[in-house]
Formats: C-alpha cells, sequence, structure tokens
C-alpha cells in the first residue's frame, strides 16, 4: 500500500507536469497572462491579498518541479522501499513540492511566506529525516542559515507598508529610497537561499538528506526559490536597485562559483561533490541576474534542474549498488553493474560541463557568450571561465574515479540494474537533460535582433573545457591519491576557504563559553550561596550547635540561665539609674 502511494504520487506529478507546459507555451505564444486575486484582511487602506499569477514563467517552472518530483518518487518507490516510515517521507515530499508551487504562483509578499517558510520548515524535516546527530546539525545549520533570508522577507514586508499594498509587481516609482531599501533586502534573502558566499556552508551540509530529497533540494526546489525570487520581481526591482549592489552580486557569485570549483576537486564524497556542482550552477544563475539577462538565467535553472535531479538519482542508484558507499576512491568499475546508470550518468555530466547539444550547452554556452560580448571587467571574466574550466575537471575527475577505474575496495554490492522504478525515472531525466535544451531555446529565447561574433571569440567556451580536461589528466590521472595528502593549503581549500567551520564554530564556541560562564558564577556560584546549598549549609551548622547545646548536662544550662539573669538585671538596673 506505502508502494502504491509514492507511485500514484509519482504518476499524478508527472502527468500534470506534461500537461502544464504545453499551457505556459499556449501563453507564451499568445503573450497572455492570468491573475486571481482573494481578498483576505482589510485593515484601513492596507489590504491583504492572496494573488495567484498565471503567466509562462510560473507555470512552466511548475511543470519542471512537478515532472522532476515525479521521477524523485518514482525512483523512491524502490529507493525507500525497506523504510519503515516511507508514507510519512511522500507526505513530506509532496508538502515540500506544493511549498514551492506557492512560492511560484504567489507574488504578494504576506502571502508568499506560506511557500518561502514551508520551504524552511519542510526542508528541516527532511534534512533531518535519517533522526542522528549528523543529520540534526546538518538540518539546523540550514534552517538557521535560512532564518536570515526569512527575517529580510519579513523586514520587506515592513517596508511594503509605506506603498499601502504588498504586491511587489506594482510599487510606486516616487518612493525610490523605500523601494532602494526593498530591494536590497529582497536580494540579501536571495543570497541566502541560493547558498551565495557567505550563505554557502549549509549546502554541502544538506547532503545529510536522503539522495531523493537532495536531488529536489538541489535542482529545482529549495536552492532555486532565492533566483527564481529575483527573477520574478525582477521587473520591479531592477529600475530601484543599485549598481554598486548589482556589482557586489556579480563578485559574490563569481567566488561562489571558484570556491564550489576548487572544493570539489578535493572531495571524495560522491553527494558533496554534486552538492558543490550545484553550488556553482547558483553562482553563475546569480551572475546571470547581476548581468541584468533574468531570462536566460532561467533558461539555465529549467536545464539544470533537469540534469542535477538526474545525477543525484544516479549516485543515489550507486550508493545502493556500493552497499552504502558513498566514497568515490572506495568505487570502481561501476559501468560493468550498472551499464545503465553508468550511460545516464555520463549525459547528465555531459549537460554539466556544457557538452555541445546537450541541455546545459544551449544556456550555459549563451551566458558565457554574451558575458564576452559584454563590457565588463577583464579580471572577471577570466574568473568567470577559470570556474567554469573546474567544473569540467571535477565532472571528469568524478566519473574517472567513481564509473571507470579499477575497483580499489571489496566487490560487496547487490546488482538491481533491472529494476524498472530507477531505470524509468532516470530515462525520463535522461531524455528530458538531452532534448530540453533545444526545446527550451526554440520556445523561450528570441535572438532578435541577431548577434554576431569572431570565430576565436565563440571558441573560447571550449578552451574552458579543453583546459579543464587537461587539469584533470595532468593532476589527477597521475596521481589519484593526491587528495588523500592533508595539509593547510588543502584544508583551507577543501573546507570551502575556512567557510564552513567559520559559519557554526564561531557561533557555537562563544555560546558554549558564555553558557560556561553563567553556570560557573551562578548555577556553581551565588546561586549555592544562597540558595539550596546555602541554605542547607546554614541549617547544618544550626543543627551542629543545637546538638552541642543539648550534649552539655544539667549544670551547664543552670549555670548558663543564672548568667543570663545577672546579665538582664545588670542591664535593667543600668537602665533605672
Amino acid at each position: 500500500m506505502i508502494l502504491k502511494l509514492s507511485s500514484a504520487s509519482s504518476i499524478f506529478l508527472l502527468a500534470y507536469g506534461v500537461l502544464i507546459i504545453p499551457a505556459a507555451h499556449l501563453l507564451l505564444s499568445s503573450s497572455k497572462a492570468f491573475i486571481l486575486e482573494l481578498s483576505l484582511i482589510e485593515v484601513s487602506t492596507c489590504n491583504l491579498n492572496l494573488m495567484l499569477i498565471l503567466d509562462q514563467i510560473s507555470l512552466s517552472f511548475s511543470g519542471v518541479i512537478c515532472i522532476i518530483s515525479g521521477c524523485v518518487l518514482l525512483f523512491s518507490s524502490s529507493y525507500m522501499a525497506s523504510d519503515l516510515f516511507l508514507k510519512r517521507f511522500v507526505w513530506l515530499v509532496i508538502l515540500f513540492v506544493l511549498s514551492m508551487n506557492f512560492l511560484i504562483f504567489i507574488s504578494s509578499l504576506p502571502a508568499l511566506l506560506l511557500g518561502w517558510d514551508g520551504l524552511g520548515i519542510t526542508s528541516f524535516v527532511l534534512v533531518g529525516y535519517y533522526q542522528n546527530y549528523k543529520s540534526l546539525s546538518a538540518s539546523m545549520l540550514t534552517i538557521l542559515a535560512n532564518r536570515v533570508g526569512d527575517v529580510m522577507i519579513l523586514l520587506a514586508i515592513g517596508v511594503m507598508v509605506v506603498q499601502g499594498h504588498w504586491n511587489i509587481f506594482f510599487t510606486f516609482d516616487f518612493l525610490m529610497d523605500n523601494l532602494k531599501s526593498l530591494s536590497f533586502m529582497v536580494l540579501i534573502a536571495a543570497m541566502t537561499k541560493s547558498a551565495q558566499i557567505p550563505f554557502s556552508s549549509w549546502l554541502p551540509a544538506a547532503m545529510a538528506a536522503p539522495t531523493p530529497v537532495s536531488a529536489l533540494v538541489h535542482s529545482s526546489t529549495l536552492v532555486t526559490a532565492g533566483v527564481f525570487l529575483l527573477i520574478r520581481f525582477y521587473p520591479s526591482l531592477v529600475g530601484s536597485i543599485h549598481n554598486s549592489a548589482l556589482a557586489t552580486l556579480y563578485f559574490m557569485s563569481i567566488m561562489t562559483m571558484l570556491m564550489a570549483g576548487v572544493a570539489a576537486n578535493y572531495e571524495n564524497d560522491l553527494k558533496k561533490i554534486i552538492a558543490l556542482s550545484t553550488l556553482s550552477q547558483l553562482g553563475l544563475m546569480m551572475m546571470t541576474l547581476a548581468l541584468k539577462m533574468p531570462y536566460l538565467a532561467l533558461f539555465h535553472l529549467y536545464t539544470h534542474a533537469m540534469f542535477k535531479a538526474l545525477l543525484f538519482l544516479c549516485a543515489g542508484a550507486i550508493i545502493h549498488n556500493e552497499s552504502n558507499t558513498q566514497d568515490i576512491r572506495d568505487m570502481g568499475e561501476i559501468w560493468k553493474d550498472l551499464p545503465f546508470i553508468t550511460a545516464c550518468m555520463n549525459i547528465a555530466n555531459l549537460c554539466l560541463c556544457g557538452s555541445p547539444f546537450m541541455s546545459g550547452f544551449y544556456s550555459k554556452d549563451l551566458i558565457l557568450e554574451l558575458t564576452l560580448l559584454g563590457d565588463f571587467s577583464t579580471l572577471m571574466i577570466l574568473l568567470t571561465f577559470l570556474a567554469i574550466g573546474l567544473t569540467t575537471s571535477y565532472s571528469l575527475r568524478l566519473s574517472l574515479r567513481s564509473l571507470w577505474a579499477p575497483r580499489n575496495s571489496t566487490p560487496l554490492h547487490f546488482k538491481f540494474s533491472k529494476d524498472l522504478y530507477i531505470n524509468w525515472a532516470c530515462f525520463i531525466l535522461a531524455f528530458s537533460a538531452v532534448m530540453a535544451g533545444m526545446y527550451l531555446q526554440l520556445v523561450f529565447i528570441n535572438f532578435s535582433p541577431s548577434f554576431f561574433m569572431s570565430t576565436s571569440t565563440k571558441m573560447i567556451p571550449l578552451i574552458a573545457v579543453i583546459f579543464g580536461l587537461m587539469f584533470t589528466f595532468i593532476f589527477w590521472v597521475p596521481n589519484p591519491q593526491l587528495s588523500l595528502k592533508m595539509n593547510k593549503s588543502r584544508f583551507f581549500l577543501s573546507t570551502m576557504w575556512f567557510l564552513t567551520p567559520l559559519s557554526s564554530q564561531p557561533t557555537s564556541k562563544y555560546s558554549l563559553l558564555l553558557a560556561t560562564n553563567t553556570m560557573k558564577s551562578l548555577d556553581h556560584g551565588w546561586l549555592e550561596v544562597v540558595g539550596g546549598g546555602g541554605a542547607f549549609t546554614s541549617l547544618k551548622i544550626l543543627v551542629l550547635v543545637n546538638q552541642l547545646i543539648q550534649s552539655k548536662n544539667i549544670n551547664f544550662f543552670v549555670t548558663t540561665m543564672l548568667f543570663f539573669l545577672l546579665l538582664t538585671l545588670a542591664a535593667y538596673s543600668s537602665i533605672l539609674m
């Protein structure tokens, strides 16, 4: 019955996704959009309305999410089959997808919190699904990092009160200072959700979640919420946001790409390598937004969602096949056991590298070409292409070490290459990863007016890819144990430039130090003197004195009584005189 629930949910989501994308195509061709508004609360001149917007962006993104979610649930029917709480897992995934759809279709900021906070709460539960200390710490880091974005959204709601409404599509230009503050808050919220520097540490930590959840979180839902927020509200924000803010976003996104690319080349955990590749691609999307190309960022968001979900599902199949081992150094010769999964993973890696005629090529190559044609800093362009080369490097290293290299461990594995749930889920995503780029370019991208570039300029992205291949063959293939040598520089590079320890350890250190000092000064200090410990000591002294007095003979009591009587008479006589 539980397996039927996950399978039925996957079929429903797949059917919805397949039907909703043609509807988005129809709205795009007719240049129409529909707005449904429901009044919830009316307070003076400030009304709280639930506004649903149905346009080509919301419908197409919802379709992509539901197709990926359907494949994830189909994959979970086999991957999570032995889990005792599979029914709860399926309902949590459905709530997660529902929260993302709320975020997509709602344009009013207070109502948008339904989706924004819903993503945060459900991600906290899903990341901590395995109920151990590692999962708990990862889920706490995830939700606390995202709380910064939640605070920014709440502040933006307060700023929007001056506008007289909470719909970000209809902001007033004459309140420019107010609009600049609003733009800054939305920008910070988007950076926290999409894990840009300095909010990047939570994304690799979220790998503590089950692999199907990782496929959903890192492809089209949680991490893309920030990118989608900026794309959705870009027409209202572009005129008000300061150029220095865009320049800062541009710089931070490129640094995020470099940081993730270098860390992925030193990482040995299969899921963390893919998570760092997600971080790199999010940096590319944010860079595209900083260059004022929102719909091109949306194009890459769609293509990335398809092949990244495929990459995670293939990783999950490999982990199951290798007796739950995630270290790529213990893998090898996967192609013999899982030929179909190997083919799908190679397709996903080719898309990630931007290989010609794969879906990633159509979006990534176009972004790089427009970057070359623009009036941008030469240093930033060089760093961008260096990050692209690093993407190729860690993708090739991942394939060589896990799929093709000789096996480095005892071949204890379970062969399930004919599992229909896993194979169908991977096939649907592999087909989408190959065809989505061409379809989306034909439908959503309009090359008017046309632009031309020289052959040498056109070859620069390909040169960056070749550079990444050469880097892998020079550094990793001759010396595969290079990543085992731990030193300070490797620790710096592998911990995301110390961002991971800096994001958690200082806060924990000073909080624990404050708690320790409080315990020493109060609980073990003054409270012991004036509280229960002090009262016990005082009572003990009184009891000992009382026992000492009671242990004397009758002469002692008579003498004491006479002494106090004489003392009293002497005092009384002195008063009378």
